[in-house]
């Protein structure tokens, strides 16, 4: 993700630099107010303030995240599989604290307190849909602010000629002053398409890849749960890898 803004504001820059335009040309600090000014209050009244703020925290989380390594998760899974089978599902309660994955060690507690594999699976996949969800909601925050920043842009660019208007004798001034009132614009598009939208697909690409990890977490403890032989887990849960790998 670093990896991609770097190259996005790269290519920009080096686009405005090959034009012959000083960069300061764009450094317009009125058309920067009025733009993330504009996009960020149009966000706090579209949004309420927990999803804002669950939104923001999800944008860092996105920066430090690691992948998950899912071959690395199916052999600690087969660890409680084995031990199940040897001390029983409740001989697991002393090892679940050391689980690495925070999903599978809420997933092997509720295994151990619930009565029914009807019951486990339901609410396995009840926290799956809630988690789904909270991503697209994210998404979604990330989205609708991308929407409205190009327009209050414009909105910077109008203020600009407005701006412009007042001096309409000055020729010179003139001239000068459209480049500038249209780099509102520029600023409305960038902060939309370089940051915002390509934000809110990572945000889904983030969640759709963790639904499959969790799927894999559901279909292990609801093996254990059922006293699963080994070999045969081990063999449903190898297709979450070749899905990973498609």
């Amino acid at each position: 993700m670093l990896a991609g803004i770097v190259i996005a504001l790269a290519a920009t820059v080096a686009g405005i630099a090959s034009t012959g335009v000083k960069l300061t040309y764009f450094m317009q600090p009125t058309g920067a107010l009025i733009v993330l000014g504009g996009t960020l209050g149009v966000t706090f009244i579209t949004t309420p303030r927990a999803s804002l703020m669950h939104s923001m925290q999800r944008v860092a989380g996105l920066l430090w995240s690691r992948e998950v390594d899912r071959e690395a998760l199916l052999e600690e899974i087969m660890v409680y599989v084995r031990n199940a089978r040897t001390v029983g599902l409740l001989g697991l309660e002393p090892m679940i604290a050391k689980a690495k994955t925070p999903f599978l060690k809420e997933s092997l507690t509720l295994a151990l307190d619930v009565q029914k594999h009807e019951e486990l699976q339901e609410a396995l996949e009840l926290k799956l849909r809630l988690r789904e969800r909270d991503g697209e909601h994210d998404a979604k925050t990330l989205e609708v602010a991308g929407g409205f920043a190009p327009t209050i842009g414009v909105l910077g660019t109008v203020v600009g000629l407005i701006d412009i208007l007042r001096q309409f004798s000055n020729l010179a001034s003139v001239a000068s002053g459209i480049g500038t009132a249209f780099v509102s614009t520029i600023y409305g598009l960038a902060l939309a398409n370089l940051v915002l939208l390509p934000a809110a697909h990572r945000i889904r690409a983030h969640t759709a890849e963790e639904f499959e990890t969790h799927e894999l977490v559901m279909e292990g403890v609801l093996c254990i749960f059922d006293g699963l032989h080994p070999s045969l887990v081990r063999e449903r849960l190898i297709s979450f890898l070749r899905e990973k790998s498609k």
